[in-house]
C-alpha cells in the first residue's frame, strides 16, 4: 500500500531524489505535474496520494486529479478534464470538480491556471506583432555565390567584347560572303542605334515646341540688403559732390585773391615811375606800399536732399 509519510521521509530530505534541484536559498522540483514548482511537503506530487495540479497542452488548459483508489492502476491515475476558454467558466470548472478537496490545492491550481492563461495571452500578442526573422548564413555559401558572381561578371565582359569586335567586323566587311554568321546580333545593333537617333528627334521637336510661347513673370523681389547697399551708393555720391564743390570753391578764391595783388603791383609801379618823373625820390629810399584791404568772400551752396528708395 501507498504511504505518503514514508514516501516523504524517503525522498524529501534523506535520500536523493532524482527531480530535486538544490540552491542556496532553497529546493525546486522539476516534476511536470507540481502545482508550484517547489521541492516541500504539500506540494510534492509524489508523496500526495490525493492531488491535482493545471497543465497547458498546444494553447489549451486541463485540469488533472489523481485519488488514492487508482493507485494501483498507474495508467489510469490521472484524471483529466478538459477546461474552457473562458476564464470565468475555467474558474468554476475547478470548483466543482474540487468542491471536497483541501483548500489549499484548489486555491494554488486557480493561481496556475492565471498566470497560464496570462503567458498564452502574450504569446498571441507576440505572434501578431511583427518581428525579427534570424536567417543563419554559412561562410562557404557566401563565399561560393561570391566566386560563382565573379565569374559570371568576366564572362559577360569577355561576351560583349566579342560581340562588339563581331560587329565591327561585319560593317567593315572584312569577312564578305565567306562564312555564313547569324546576323542576330547585327540586326539587335542595328535596331538600338535606330531607337537612340529616335530619341533624339523626339527630344529636338520637344525643344522646339517651345519656342515663342510667351509667359507671365512676376516681378523679382527687392532685398532690403539691396536697398541698404543703394542708400549707400547716394551717400557717397552726395559727398563726393560737396567736396568737388568745396574745391572749385577755394580754387576760385585763390585765383581773385592773385588777381588782386597783381593789380596792388602794378599800381605801386605807376606811382615810382611818376615820382622819378618829377625827380622826386622817397624819403626812407623804398617804395612806400599800400594796405590792401581785407575782403571775405562768402560762398552759399545748396545741396539737395538724396532721395531714398521705400518698397513697402
Amino acid at each position: 500500500m501507498q504511504h505518503d509519510d514514508v514516501i516523504w521521509d524517503i525522498i524529501g530530505n534523506k535520500q536523493f531524489c532524482s527531480f530535486k534541484v538544490k540552491t542556496k536559498s532553497q529546493n525546486f522540483c522539476r516534476n511536470e505535474f507540481n502545482i508550484t514548482g517547489l521541492c516541500n511537503r504539500s506540494s510534492c506530487p509524489l508523496a500526495n496520494s490525493q492531488y491535482a495540479t493545471i497543465r497547458e497542452e498546444k494553447g489549451q488548459c486541463f485540469l488533472y486529479m489523481k485519488v488514492i483508489e487508482r493507485a494501483a492502476f498507474p495508467a489510469k491515475m490521472w484524471e483529466k478534464v478538459k477546461l474552457s476558454k473562458n476564464y470565468e467558466k475555467a474558474l468554476e470548472q475547478i470548483d466543482e470538480n474540487l468542491i471536497y478537496w483541501p483548500r489549499f490545492i484548489r486555491h494554488k491550481c486557480k493561481q496556475r491556471f492565471t498566470k497560464i492563461t496570462q503567458y498564452l495571452i502574450r504569446m498571441r500578442k507576440l505572434v501578431l506583432k511583427r518581428q525579427r526573422k534570424l536567417v543563419p548564413l554559412s561562410r562557404k555559401v557566401e563565399k561560393r555565390e561570391k566566386r560563382k558572381e565573379e565569374k559570371a561578371l568576366i564572362a559577360a565582359q569577355l561576351d560583349n567584347a566579342i560581340e562588339k569586335e563581331l560587329l565591327e567586323r561585319l560593317k567593315q566587311g572584312t569577312y564578305g560572303d565567306i562564312y555564313n554568321f547569324p546576323v542576330h546580333a547585327f540586326d539587335r545593333a542595328l535596331e538600338q542605334q535606330d531607337e537612340e537617333s529616335e530619341s533624339e528627334e523626339e527630344e529636338e521637336e520637344e525643344d522646339d515646341e517651345d519656342v515663342g510661347q510667351r509667359e507671365f513673370v512676376a516681378e523679382e523681389e527687392v532685398d532690403e540688403s539691396d536697398l541698404s547697399d543703394f542708400e549707400e551708393m547716394n551717400k557717397l555720391k552726395t559727398s563726393s559732390d560737396e567736396e568737388d564743390q568745396d574745391e572749385e570753391a577755394e580754387s576760385s578764391s585763390a585765383e581773385v585773391e592773385e588777381d588782386e595783388e597783381e593789380e596792388e603791383e602794378m599800381e605801386v609801379e605807376t606811382e615810382v615811375k611818376a615820382s622819378r618823373s618829377k625827380g622826386k625820390s622817397p624819403a626812407n629810399g623804398s617804395v612806400v606800399r599800400k594796405k590792401r584791404a581785407y575782403v571775405e568772400i562768402e560762398y552759399e551752396q545748396e545741396t539737395e536732399p538724396a532721395s531714398k528708395s521705400r518698397t513697402t
